[in-house]
Order: C-alpha cells, then sequence, then structure tokens
C-alpha cells in the first residue's frame, strides 16, 4: 500500500509494510551553522575534499571536476550554491558523491555528521519564506529531539535547470 505524504507542496511516495510506516533515513550534513539532509539511498561515497581541475566559463558554485577511478565527477559547492559567504576548506570538508539515475556527482559540504532516521511523523513542511533557497528543492523541516534538518529533495535540486547536472528527473 502506498500513502502519499504533503510537505511544503512537495509530495513523497512512502510504503506501508504490514501497516506500519517506512521510514525514511538522512544523511545529515552542516552548511555554516544549519544542518542539512539528504536521502541516504542517493550517497554512494563520502570523501575528504580535495583540489578539483577547474572547468573554463562554469558557474561559480561548479569548482571544477575530479577524475574517480575513471569517471569524470562535476563537484558542486553547496555553500556557494546557497550564498552562505566564502567557503573555506579544512581538514572536516567533504565530498558527498551522489549517484542520481546513474549520473555520479558530487556535493561540497562543511562536514557530514550522522544518519538519521525519521518517521514521516518527524518530518514537517518547511514555512514559505523569501529566501535564496528555493521552496522547490525542500522536502521539509525533520525533528528528532532538539535537532532541526533541513531535508533537502536532492533529485530536483541537481536535475534543476539552473544546475543541469542531472537530466531531468521523471
Amino acid at each position: 500500500m502506498t500513502q502519499t505524504i504533503q510537505a511544503s507542496g512537495n509530495s513523497t511516495q512512502v510504503e506501508k509494510i504490514d501497516g506500519e510506516m517506512e521510514v525514511h533515513e538522512f544523511l545529515a550534513f552542516t552548511l555554516g551553522r544549519e544542518e542539512y539532509g539528504i536521502d541516504i539511498l542517493k550517497v554512494q561515497e563520502i570523501r575528504g575534499y580535495e583540489a578539483v581541475t577547474r572547468i573554463a566559463n562554469a558557474p561559480d558554485f561548479l569548482k571544477g571536476v575530479i577524475n574517480l577511478r575513471g569517471i569524470i565527477v562535476p563537484i558542486v559547492d553547496m555553500r556557494i550554491k546557497f550564498n552562505l559567504g566564502t567557503p573555506t576548506y579544512d581538514q572536516l570538508t567533504v565530498v558527498i558523491i551522489l549517484n542520481i539515475d546513474g549520473r555520479v556527482v558530487g556535493m561540497v559540504v562543511d562536514s557530514v555528521s550522522d544518519v538519521m532516521t525519521l518517521m514521516p511523523e518527524q518530518v514537517r513542511p518547511a514555512p514559505e519564506m523569501g529566501t535564496t533557497f528555493s521552496g522547490d528543492f525542500l522536502i521539509g523541516l525533520g525533528t528528532l529531539e532538539e535537532r532541526m534538518l533541513i531535508l533537502v529533495d536532492i533529485v530536483k535540486l541537481m536535475s534543476s535547470a539552473e544546475m543541469g547536472l542531472v537530466d531531468h528527473a521523471t
């Protein structure tokens, strides 16, 4: 049985197993002072930040590309993409390697903290507000005790016309 959950105008399909709602796991990472989460099933691996090969005339948020075991992977700096100030690269800076519909993309974040398991009732709709971060890419806000995670629909973000890194999701 499939149930549709509405959050911030987006709908998410959740399967019921033996009458119980399926939980979702999100990889939690930080950008500045905020904590974000993406679907753990889209994460291929997590790597330390390494120098990239810059591509001429690429948007600022596209840092360049790396060669990952023979695959050329575009690297997006999410701090630049979300206008969170000038990025600094240190020992905590990591690249999350994503596999979205067979396309491999990397995203630079300040740090990765853990994997959070959220029940559907722990995901709240994101408030409507004028920010540099489009609500189209938000699933909602995940809450677990005192923590709040900004849940990002990474497939929609990476397949957006502005990013152009992944073919549009079907």
